[in-house]
């Protein structure tokens, strides 16, 4: 990858233009740069910029757009696939983004908005989590993962994690109760005693689906953050024998304005925080995409675009 310099962008009438302070590394820009999969294959066209995540100051407003004005520090998840929110400036529809909580950085701010879309929806609009349920939650050190450990928690629920056991401390802090150590410890002592599995690990695995499956109570919900990989008949026969459900996020559509509100609120109130494993300067957004290719980062990794004044 490398940088180049083009035109400072104008916004349309419906948009607003953002000076950019961070953006991040999702495993969603590392596939699209390869080439995307089945399901973003057929939505690439170049050219088109990577980065999903986007957190700045608004400098112009379209003539239609109300709601912001010049000043304002917003994120959201701008142009995607398309233009990207790796750069300096980007304009895109207003709709598309929130005002930032008051309480946190642009670096912190430019590591939520993707993957809280992601784990809201899974926890929040297909877990209907409620207080005292049993939360399992897969990849919980990720950046999907531990934000799903937030909202379940904050939404009172009893949380467990699968993680290494260097992140076990990190989860902890974040409010989970038990965390797994996935390489050493086996689930056996869990089955048939939780009422909601969210699967946010970036490994595809077939075997921990169903056995993820197997762990729920009579009528709880599996959710799958693995887009890639659907619901196939095997895992479905394994749901209805518990009477339970199995689903990818994004059904019933991901309720864009919805989730920002809820997690802008949650932060603000402390009760969910940006876990931030490191940050990179925009030009070396090459190296940062080879840390995240690795699978093992805690947290988010940051592309911090300028410095916070």
């Amino acid at each position: 990858m490398q940088l180049e310099e083009v035109l400072q962008p104008v916004p349309a009438a419906d948009e607003i233009l953002v000076k950019m302070y961070a953006s991040s590394v999702n495993p969603a820009d590392y596939i699209i740069r390869s080439g995307g999969n089945e399901l973003l294959r057929p939505l690439l066209k170049l050219p088109l910029g990577l980065g999903l995540d986007a957190a700045g100051i608004v400098e112009e407003l379209g003539n239609e757009v109300t709601g912001f004005k010049p000043g304002d520090k917003v994120y959201g998840v701008p142009n995607f696939p398309g233009d990207g929110a790796y750069a300096e400036y980007i304009s895109a529809k207003a709709g598309q983004f929130a005002l930032m909580p008051g309480n946190i950085s642009f670096n912190e701010a430019g590591a939520l908005p993707s993957c809280a879309l992601i784990a809201w929806n899974a926890v929040i609009d297909m877990g209907k989590v409620q207080a005292g349920q049993r939360v399992l939650i897969h990849g919980a050190a990720g950046g999907v993962g531990n934000l799903a450990v937030q909202f379940a928690k904050a939404n009172g629920a009893y949380v467990i994690g699968t993680a290494s056991a260097y992140n076990a401390d990190l989860l902890k802090r974040l409010g989970a109760d038990e965390v797994i150590d996935y390489k050493n410890q086996d689930f056996e002592n869990y089955l048939g005693t939780v009422d909601i599995v969210v699967n946010a690990s970036p490994v595809r695995d077939e075997h921990t689906r169903i056995r993820s499956v197997e762990m729920l109570r009579r009528g709880g919900i599996f959710v799958c953050t693995q887009l890639d990989t659907l619901i196939d008949a095997t895992l479905l026969e394994a749901a209805a024998k518990k009477d339970a459900t199995a689903t990818l996020v994004g059904g019933g559509g991901i309720g864009y304005a919805a989730s920002l509100a809820g997690t802008t609120e949650l932060v603000a109130q402390g009760k969910v925080k940006a876990v931030i494993g490191k940050v990179y300067p925009l030009a070396e957004v090459a190296q940062a995409h080879i840390e995240s290719e690795t699978k093992h980062a805690s947290g988010k990794i940051v592309l911090e675009i300028r410095k916070e004044k």
